[in-house]
């Protein structure tokens, strides 16, 4: 039945309409609930409808916010004008956003591709792309003036070949597609452009084989048809069926009208007068970010993608499809035939075979062809990386550096371990990427799923105060080392070196037991047995270089907190101890360049960062440096007061000029320091005040602290302020002496 409320189009389900929920025997009601009237929260029982602002005031059902009137919108304002159907307008477009970045950066759109605006007007295969299917050597080419021949046998093997498309416009496959023409052509066949007659003459794209007399090709076709039918997920293109037509095979898949990535390159090198014009960073690496819950959903089925490359990455409007599944095999088949392409298949396939490993390659070879002219990459860097001497971006994108290092890296255990892991890496580099182009420091923070945020409220840095790591809840004895609420360093390790059985976990607990307790050969063992266990244990790495910070080895922490920065490239905390390592350890530049990264990219990091910056420029004699690094610490920190008094400080001892010291005072007055801190710092400006009076003889109009900058007015802000501190000393001989020091200094008088 159709529901018979004015405006409706839904139907009758179960007695109600499955559109606006009224029943079929009581036009105008609602279906009633059972519920309590202190439960209610949306209407008010006998309030009618339930239009927006209807419960009327003082109802005593509710005690819920139901109760109070509210301003008469839609419906309510339309009362007596009929159906209010065609009155609505769609504003949800303004609360769109491009969805390709996790929101953290905007890519443009690409139009969708009319189907029919997509074929090839005369679909053949240029001469210099011919190949063997079976060996690989060049055929169909041109010799002695004549034509290459689109279908032979290969002269190097003796196999046949043909790149003639075998469907033409107008043929119908199965009685059910129409085919238009063909797309394109890939590395396994052609690619045509069909409607489905069955289906409201839908596009659908259908696949067929490159060369019918090739075996492999055809049993890959089969093997798609077998485990393909399985594959649902937005990201992947669909598959709708598998056909034969007059002894060929065809995979019949959903038509994506849109830009592959591939496209979209020549698209910019185009309008860059010919000119190779990469992405941004940031939006290559949105469009790495949105793919790999695909291969995150692919992996968890045992299938291997194989051959992802931009080809194979089309964006229609704000999202994207990954297509051609082709190559696609389960990662327990060692038989079929392996397809990829040269300059992103990773090196051990050859000879092991395919992988999630390989996978991650192949995404980390895209990535960099995506942000750069990577010259090589099919010849002298097919299996490596240039250095950021030969590549420069590389150099100055450091983060992205080391996530292709990792994802591109020769030993396939050396990589990421799956395309989860890899996402969580590659959002973190994304949001560096975004702050380094915001046009102040980012005051947003994004949660780690590994760390902890840093505790930094002050100058003074020890190992307890850097970022400490996230427990594993996928570790058998998380429970245990959870439930350990010991709070003697001492006697937990004891507990710890009595657990049911050693884990990461575990020994991470003993690693921090000991470090409190100063026994650092007890973490040196942990922390190799820890590594005998899992040589890829990054975490008892991180834990050893803060046992090399306690002891002030900074060479052994540059190197231990280095190596876990290229496990984890994403994450801030390793960043911001190498910063601190190699702050202490002779390297000021790098340490400069990765507290500028923290401070700008996650507000939890901007006070560690910016006390760090500060020692560096105060060390080089850069008052203006220190200054603007301490003026990141916002007002809201921990760390604020101590900002404003290492301000102070800095001001008096880089700077030392009356208008300077007087701005020292100011820093101290807009701080939350104690009575204490506040007057040491006041009594250390005044005291330089009056060496700058001395030496220069000047009468300035200005004041400091409230007092005139004279020596009279210093000797009073001195006594003031003596007298202030000895009213909160420890001792008696403390008071009496700080009492002392304000009756020396106070000006004299006559009376």
């Amino acid at each position: 039945m159709t529901c018979e409320q004015p405006g409706c189009t839904g139907t009758i389900e179960d007695g109600y309409c499955n559109l606006c929920g009224m029943a079929a025997d009581s036009p105008g009601e609602a279906p009633s609930v059972a519920t309590s009237p202190r439960e209610t929260v949306g209407s008010v029982p006998g309030s009618g409808s339930g239009s927006l602002g209807e419960s009327p005031v003082g109802s005593s059902d509710t005690t819920g916010s139901a109760r109070i009137g509210s301003t008469a919108l839609g419906s309510r304002r339309l009362s007596g004008s009929g159906s209010t159907a065609t009155r609505r307008t769609d504003r949800s477009r303004r609360l769109r956003s491009a969805r390709i970045g996790a929101g953290l950066t905007q890519v443009p759109p690409a139009p969708r591709v009319d189907a029919e605006q997509a074929l090839m007007k005369d679909p053949q295969i240029p001469e210099n792309k011919r190949t063997c299917p079976n060996c690989g050597a060049p055929v169909g080419r041109s010799n002695n003036g004549r034509p290459g021949r689109a279908e032979g046998f290969c002269p190097k093997c003796g196999k046949q070949y043909s790149f003639t498309p075998k469907l033409r416009p107008g043929d119908l496959v199965v009685n059910q597609y129409e085919v238009a023409g063909c797309l394109a052509h890939g590395g396994m066949g052609w690619i045509y452009l069909a409607k489905d007659k069955n289906v409201s003459d839908r596009w659908v794209v259908m696949k067929g084989l490159l060369n019918t007399g090739d075996a492999d090709a055809l049993a890959a076709a089969i093997s798609e048809q077998q485990f393909l039918a399985q594959v649902e997920h937005p990201l992947i293109v669909e598959i709708y069926n598998f056909v034969t037509h007059e002894g060929d095979g065809y995979i019949v898949m959903e038509y994506v009208g849109g830009r592959s990535l591939k496209q979209l390159l020549k698209d910019r090198r185009r309008e860059n007068s010919s000119s190779y014009d990469p992405l941004p960073v940031d939006q290559a690496l949105a469009f790495i970010v949105e793919v790999l819950p695909g291969f995150q959903y692919l992996h968890d089925l045992g299938l291997i993608y194989c051959d992802f490359k931009p080809d194979n990455l089309v964006q229609v409007g704000d999202g994207l499809k990954l297509i051609d599944l082709g190559g696609v095999r389960r990662a327990d088949d060692d038989t079929s035939a392996i397809y990829g392409t040269i300059g992103y298949q990773a090196p051990e396939v050859a000879k092991v075979g395919t992988s999630v490993a390989s996978d991650i390659y192949t995404i980390g070879r895209t990535l960099l062809v995506l942000c750069a002219e990577f010259r090589g990459y099919q010849s002298t860097y097919q299996f490596s990386l240039p250095t950021p001497k030969v590549l420069p971006l590389l150099g100055e994108h450091d983060s992205l550096y080391r996530l292709l290092l990792k994802c591109c890296a020769p030993d396939p255990a050396d990589r990421f371990t799956s395309a989860d892991e890899l996402r969580v890496q590659v959002l973190g580099v994304l949001r560096e990427e975004v702050a380094r182009n915001a046009e102040k420091s980012s005051g947003t923070s994004a949660a780690s799923v590994l760390f902890e945020s840093p505790t930094v409220a002050s100058d003074e840095l020890d190992w307890d105060d850097f970022p400490s790591l996230r427990a594993d809840t996928t570790d058998a004895q998380h429970a245990y080392v959870l439930n350990l609420d010991i709070a003697d360093p001492a006697q937990r390790l004891r507990e710890l070196n009595q657990a049911p059985a050693f884990s990461a976990e575990v020994g991470l607990a003993m690693c921090e037991a000991a470090l409190e307790i100063e026994r650092y050969a007890d973490v040196s063992d942990t922390v190799n047995h820890l590594l005998t266990a899992d040589p890829w244990e990054w975490r008892a790495v991180w834990m050893s270089g803060l046992v090399a910070v306690r002891t002030g080895d900074w060479e052994a922490a540059k190197s231990a907190f280095n190596a876990v920065y290229g496990q984890v490239p994403g994450e801030l905390a390793p960043k911001l101890a190498l910063a601190y390592a190699c702050e202490k350890g002779a390297e000021p530049e790098v340490a400069e360049t990765l507290y500028q990264v923290c401070a700008r990219t996650d507000a939890n990091y901007v006070s560690a960062a910016a006390f760090g910056l500060a020692r560096l420029k105060a060390r080089a004699g850069d008052l203006k440096g220190a200054q603007s690094a301490l003026d990141l610490v916002p007002t809201t920190s921990r760390g604020f007061p101590e900002s404003r008094r290492l301000l102070a400080q800095h001001l008096r001892e880089l700077g030392g000029s009356l208008p300077q010291l007087a701005a020292a005072v100011q820093a101290l007055d807009g701080a939350r320091l104690s009575e204490v801190e506040r007057e040491q710092s006041r009594v250390s400006v005044f005291t330089s005040a009056r060496e700058v009076i001395e030496k220069t003889r000047a009468e300035p109009t200005l004041q400091i602290g409230g007092y005139p900058a004279t020596d009279e007015g210093m000797r009073a802000g001195l006594e003031e302020g003596y007298r202030s501190l000895a009213r909160h000393a420890g001792t008696e001989q403390a008071r009496i002496g700080l009492v002392d020091h304000a009756n020396q200094i106070r000006n004299r008088t006559l009376t």
